[in-house]
């Protein structure tokens, strides 16, 4: 009996049968579906710090295929007393803010059958140091406001493209991550 190849469905230049796949295998085992990230930071001098990552826990088990960590500086800029050797905490934020909405503006639409030709997403995030610098309790310390802007190329129509938009923001994990409160626990080690 001859074997049918399957062909690979890619759109957007995702693979959308290893995503049907993926899908399947998290909503029939859920235990695969937990994925503990990890990152590791070291102060280096003023507002400068590094942060490695590396390794994580996905699928089950510890992935440790990355043949080398990822290394991402940050500082403040030097209107905040640093030295700019990489953006502040915040711009971090918007970069991961960012990326999430748009790898899952794509991914979505990829499983939807909305081809995208072109995305590109403006972040900005407004910030009152008076929260940070202890000058007022009443004011946040983190971001007043984020005002996303996607920009999207595509022969979809438009209610599609507002589709696929709003799917970035309902199952962006970072989108959720900066819209909810997330228990956050901390412990303290002497070096």
């Amino acid at each position: 009996m001859a074997q049918t190849k399957v062909t690979e469905k890619v759109i957007n230049g995702v693979n959308v049968n290893k995503l049907h796949d993926a899908i399947v295998t998290c909503r029939d085992n859920p235990e695969m579906a937990v994925f503990k990230f990890r990152a590791m930071n070291r102060w280096v001098c003023g507002g400068h710090c590094s942060t490695t990552i590396q390794d994580f826990y996905g699928l089950g088990r510890e992935d440790t295929t990355r043949s080398k960590p990822f290394v991402l500086e940050a500082d403040e800029p030097e209107a905040l007393l640093g030295e700019d050797y990489g953006p502040n905490a915040t711009e971090a934020v918007l970069y991961a803010l960012s990326s999430c909405l748009v790898t899952t503006c794509i991914y979505h639409a990829a499983a939807h059958g909305i081809k995208i030709d072109q995305l590109e997403l403006d972040l900005e995030g407004e910030l009152d140091l008076r929260g940070f610098l202890g000058i007022s309790d009443d004011i946040r310390r983190g971001y007043q406001n984020i005002k996303a802007v996607f920009r999207i190329k595509s022969d979809a129509p438009r209610e599609k493209l507002e589709q696929a938009m709003q799917m970035a923001q309902k199952y962006s994990p970072v989108f959720d991550i900066v819209t909810n409160k997330v228990p956050v626990t901390a412990e303290l080690q002497t070096l």
